[in-house]
């Protein structure tokens, strides 16, 4: 597993692999699994996930 030092700085290095996000029409981001295409998990603050690309 990757390290992203120093560590609780609130960032990483690269991006998440083999996930997208997109936002719903009610202005959540919800996340998704590229090789399933299963949503996995919504953001309830109205902010995209860090590191996440984002689908078009």
């Amino acid at each position: 597993m990757a390290t992203n030092p120093p560590t609780g700085d609130g960032h990483r290095k690269g991006m998440v692999r083999k996930r997208s996000q997109t936002q719903t029409p009610s202005g959540h981001y919800v996340k998704r699994d590229a090789d399933t295409g299963r949503f996995m998990d919504v953001k309830s603050d109205g902010k995209p996930f860090k590191g996440v690309r984002k689908e078009k």
